[in-house]
């Protein structure tokens, strides 16, 4: 029996439609709303996800990463055993390119610039960086646009390593958390946007099957 103790986080209503941007006999790609988790919780009322929502209409269907509760964009599904195996194979290839968009509290400097720093699990949910116990994690960051009035830098982030939380916990590590971060956070770096500004822009790929090079973008919705 499940004991609420264990994990009392209770995700708000999503009441957004997920968005198919390309589904074909293998594949599904699609937009994630931001509050949406991508797999159901152990927590009964934590039930509502990505996988939940597809699997009724799709049985079988598989996840092949996830996004966090806040962060939008485009996620890969594969809809049967054969697509799902070529393509773990493609991610843990690190074949896979993702390019996320964020907004970054304070004025970034650099043009760009890369963050290289192990991560290791802290205590749930956190991350934490660390040179003894953690795995390699490399992120890449280009500026976009500054904005002086909020303080604010919006950046492009391509992660070439894909540890749990990376971009959130990196970008902290860095000194500019993103907005809208409940976990890695400071001042009032929370507080100053309604959601979590991470965003999945790109992800490309290539098809299990047919073998020709994908690249499935959502436009950004902040």
């Amino acid at each position: 029996m499940f004991d609420p103790a264990s994990d009392p986080f209770v995700a708000p209503p999503c009441n957004e439609a997920i968005l198919t941007l390309f589904e074909d006999d293998d594949i599904l790609v699609i937009n994630k709303p931001s509050g949406l988790l991508s797999l159901s919780g152990k927590n009964p009322l934590n039930k509502d996800s990505v996988h939940y929502r597809l699997n009724h209409s799709r049985p079988g269907i598989r996840l092949l990463h996830r996004l966090d509760l806040g962060t939008s964009g485009v996620m890969l599904l594969a809809k049967n055993k054969a697509a799902n195996t070529a393509l773990m194979h493609q991610f843990q290839q690190r074949a896979v390119e993702k390019i996320y968009l964020a907004v970054l509290d304070g004025i970034v400097e650099q043009s760009e610039f890369s963050i290289d720093l192990p991560i290791a699990r802290g205590e749930f949910p956190a991350q934490i960086v660390c040179e003894n116990s953690g795995k390699p994690a490399l992120t890449k960051g280009t500026v976009l646009a500054i904005d002086t009035l909020q303080q604010s830098t919006r950046i492009r982030l391509t992660p070439l390593t894909g540890r749990t939380h990376q971009l959130r916990l990196h970008c902290k590590a860095f000194g500019h958390p993103i907005l809208g971060c409940d976990i890695y956070k400071q001042g009032q770096s929370e507080a100053k946007a309604p959601r979590l500004l991470l965003h999945a822009y790109s992800l490309s790929f290539v098809h299990p099957v047919h073998g020709e090079n994908m690249k499935l973008m959502a436009d950004c919705p902040f």
